[in-house]
Order: structure tokens, then sequence, then C-alpha cells
């Protein structure tokens, strides 16, 4: 397991490496950063050189990457165009945006498994079909108009919840902009585990377990759940990252102060350190939620063995 843990993190090296110089070469191309700073007026050459040169902007791409890239492994992310250290943003966001993507992955797993083993035990009966039309409606749906119309109804009409999210932003006020935010994946999941549920339910060894006698909660709870859940580990594990970096409408629609809001407005303000800083944490966060998934396959599976 200790080998395998080796050499998984120096294959991310690379990936890492490719990742952060795709996204930098990307965010780089968006545009003039120095128009954005000074506004609708044009900059005047000496005034655009200044900044540039006060940035590094003036020099070649692969030397910005460069010094980027060394500047991360200490530490430092880089200064946005307000001045402001990228790291300082991140202080603010990530703890909003992580308890917001915890808020979501407990409802995507918790409701989503629940329903994932009630529809795949009773396949074909009308609970089944009436949760597989259920998660259709809800993948169909985009993720903003879901948002605007439970803060439309919730917030505005019946006044359960504030409409937006405080700058505290607690557990009980991320319940409903969690809820939106896991709604696609939830109904990825339920239909995961059903349809994994349903297959595994007519394997040997459930078989074998049925005629040994053993209590039908131990037979699905020990035996047909743990195996079946290897997709449905997979799906949730790229879902992690996915979730903070997607989170762009749903903290727009409810006000939070989080990465999404950050990145949203580090794209309109062309500013490329702040979005290629908060990027390069997000692929981190990528890779790391696939080696936890790949390691949690032998805790699922003891058929598998890492050497």
């Amino acid at each position: 397991m200790g080998r395998y843990v080796i050499r998984r993190l120096l294959q991310m090296i690379p990936v890492f490496i490719g990742a952060t110089l795709l996204i930098f070469l990307m965010v780089n191309v968006m545009g003039d950063p120095i128009a954005g700073l000074c506004g609708d007026r044009q900059c005047d050459p000496a005034t655009a050189a200044q900044l540039k040169r006060e940035f590094g902007l003036d020099k070649p791409v692969w030397q910005q990457y460069l010094t980027y890239m060394g500047n991360v492994f200490t530490g430092d992310f880089g200064t946005a165009f307000n001045g402001q250290k990228v790291t300082e943003l991140m202080a603010t966001a990530f703890p909003v945006t992580i308890r917001l993507t915890l808020v979501a992955i407990v409802i995507e797993v918790v409701v989503g498994i629940a329903l994932g083993v009630i529809t795949g035990l009773k396949r074909g009966r009308p609970i089944d079909t009436g949760v597989l039309l259920l998660t259709l409606v809800v993948i169909s749906i985009p993720t903003f108009v879901t948002g605007l119309l439970l803060q439309l109804l919730l917030g505005v009409e019946w006044g359960w919840i504030k409409p937006s999210v405080s700058p505290d932003a607690t557990f009980s006020e991320l319940i409903v902009p969690g809820l939106v935010l896991a709604s696609v994946s939830l109904a990825y999941v339920t239909r995961l585990t059903r349809t994994s549920i349903a297959e595994n339910k007519r394997s040997d060894y459930v078989r074998t377990a049925v005629a040994k006698g053993l209590p039908r909660r131990r037979v699905i709870v020990r035996h047909l759940l743990r195996n079946s859940l290897i997709p449905v580990v997979t799906f949730i594990g790229t879902d992690i990252g996915a979730l903070m970096g997607g989170a762009i409408v749903t903290e727009r629609i409810f006000n939070i102060h989080g990465v999404g809001f950050q990145l949203y407005q580090g794209i309109v303000r062309q500013n490329t350190q702040t979005v290629v800083g908060f990027v390069t944490v997000l692929v981190l966060v990528f890779l790391v939620a696939n080696l936890l998934v790949d390691l949690l396959y032998a805790v699922l599976d003891p058929r598998i063995r890492y050497a």
C-alpha cells in the first residue's frame, strides 16, 4: 500500500504541472488585463508599461509560468490587481465553499444512496419508476433555474429562509444552497446506486449469503451495498472538486462570497493572478480526491489489493 501511494504521488507531479500550465496559458489569452485595470478609458503607453513591469506581464509567458510555479512552492500565489494577496482571498473564500461543499456532499450521499438502494431493491415497481422520473427531471433542469425557484419560494414568498446568505455563511444558512448545488449530482448518485444494486442483487455471493440464513439487513449492508458502492464512490470523489469549482452559479444566486464568487470576479475583471491561483488549488483538490477514492476501493472490496 505504501509503495502504491508513493507511486501515485509521483504520478501526480506531471499531472499537476500539465494542468496548471494549460490553465495558465488559457487564462493569459483571455484578454489584456491591463486594459481591465484602466476601466473604460484606454491606458496611456507609459502607465501600461509600468503596470506590466509591476505585475511581471512584460516577460514571455513561459517565464511568467516558471516564476509563478516557483512562488507557488513557497506559498505565494501572487497579488491581485487591487493589491490584495491572493492567499488572503483564499483564506476568506475557501472556508465558505468548503462548508457549502460539505453540506452538498452530505445531502448527495445520504439522500442519493438511500433512494438508490430503495429503488434498486424494488426495481420495476411504482416507487422505482417515480424516482427515475424525478431524477430525470432534476437532471434536465439547469441549476440556476432550481436555485432561483427555491430562492423565490422559500425566501421571498414563504419566508422560510433568507434570500441571501450572510457573510458568516453558517451551516444552517447553507442547507438550501447546498441542496441546489447537489441536486444534479444527487440524481446521478441515485441512478448509479440503483443500477449497481439491481445488478449485484443477482450475484452469486448475495444468493449464498441469503442461503446461509443471514438477516436481510446484514445481506444488504455488509454484502450487497458494500460492493455496489465502488462506482458511486468514484463519482463522488471526482464530484468534490467539481462542486467546489462549479459553485459559481449557486454562490451568485445566494450571494455567497466563496470560491465561485472570487473566480467570477477574477474572470470578469481579467484578474489572471486570482483565477490561476484559485484553479491551482482546485487542481490539487481533484488529485487528492482521486487518490483517496482509489484507496477506498480496497476498503470496500477486500479482493482489491495494491502492490
